[in-house]
């Protein structure tokens, strides 16, 4: 976890350099730095202040509110910081309240967080400099669709879900994608959740034949789920989404279970070096430290690049493709990532990691 304490030493240290000698791009990061949303702000700071010192750039630390109105007041201050460019943005609430004046000063602004569908089509028919480095909303969905199409459609399947709103509209999307590509599901149930055992249901799932199913249900009644079929000798293929992405107790999850979801990005290969030179500095790179890295190359690179070119900085983060720890992003048109971030994974040991190949 990461310590508070430790992090706001850490950006001391480069707020004090910044200070002292501020070079390349300026660099806001807005994000919590008090009240219950800090340590997700610590988060963001910590990744985006690491690449903002080892590319030597400059970071200017916006404290954000998440309240209501407090938008113009974040993105007065950046404007007086004469920032280029700014990364972070938990809230929407922020995002509402800065974009009409960050467009003014023409600041583009990252988000790493927010996902409203409603707010990208605000900025874009008003021209606000919004990007969005996060999922957009409806890419879990699209993702869970694309993988069941690809994988089960040949397959008796069942959609179960656990009466939440989230559960609910991710199944019941899931379930309109493939009876519009031909396919009904054997079985479909809103299941209760939070129960010791779901012996019932993994027999219901046995008489209707199904085989495969996906749950759109929380970590924990999967695992119960998945534990009860195997007692029960009920063979299931077995796919959640991203709200697998929880503590693994009380009951641990057991192997081979899948979920399309978010990456644990320090557990993938590509993130390694980049993760390890974050501990040697005391940072656990969980929850948005990657992320937001990944933000802040985003950010510092079109900025050279656009001083380069003698171009406005948002036409740099349209044109160009970014080589990242978490990836290789791209913005489209819309400002949206090209590629869903979202992607199948199975669980291991310790952690959801990128399927095994098949075995010839």
């Amino acid at each position: 976890m990461i310590n508070l304490r430790g992090i706001a030493a850490f950006l001391a240290l480069l707020g004090a350099a910044a200070e002292s000698n501020a070079a390349g791009v300026m660099i806001g990061v807005v994000a919590p730095q008090n009240g219950p949303l800090a340590l997700l702000g610590a988060q963001i700071a910590a990744g985006a202040g690491f690449e903002i010192q080892q590319s030597g750039n400059t970071l200017v630390a916006i404290n954000e509110t998440c309240e209501e109105n407090s938008g113009a007041a974040v993105a007065d201050a950046l404007v007086n910081a004469k920032v280029q460019v700014a990364v972070g943005f938990l809230c929407s609430e922020t995002l509402e309240g800065a974009l009409p004046k960050l467009k003014d000063a023409n600041i583009p602004a990252i988000t790493v967080s927010v996902r409203s569908r409603i707010l990208m089509e605000d900025a874009l028919k008003n021209g606000w400099p919004l990007f969005r480095a996060a999922p957009a909303d409806g890419a879990e969905a699209a993702k869970v669709i694309e993988v069941i199409l690809k994988d089960w459609a040949a397959d008796p399947i069942a959609l179960i879900e656990d009466g939440t709103i989230h559960g609910r509209e991710l199944t019941e999307a899931v379930r309109n994608a493939l009876e519009q590509n031909g396919l009904k599901p054997v079985f479909t149930d809103t299941y209760r959740p939070g129960q010791e055992q779901q012996i019932a249901l993994v027999r219901r799932l046995k008489r209707a034949g199904a085989t495969r199913v996906f749950i759109g249900g929380d970590r924990n009644d999967v695992a119960v789920i998945s534990r009860d079929a195997k007692a029960e000798n009920i063979p299931l293929s077995i796919l959640g989404g991203d709200a697998m992405r929880a503590a693994n107790q009380p009951l641990p999850l057991a192997d081979g279970v899948r979920a399309v979801a978010l990456p644990e990005y320090a557990l993938l290969p590509e993130s390694a070096a980049t993760a390890d030179a974050l501990r040697a500095k005391g940072v656990e790179p969980e929850g948005y430290v990657l992320p937001s890295l990944a933000a802040a190359l985003i950010a510092g690179q079109a900025g050279q690049a656009a001083a380069a070119a003698g171009k406005p900085l948002q036409e740099m983060l349209l044109g160009t493709t970014f080589q990242t720890p978490v990836g290789t992003i791209a913005f489209t048109g819309a400002h949206e990532l090209s590629q869903n971030p979202y992607r199948l994974l199975e669980w291991r040991g310790n952690g959801f990691f990128p399927p095994a190949a098949p075995t010839q």
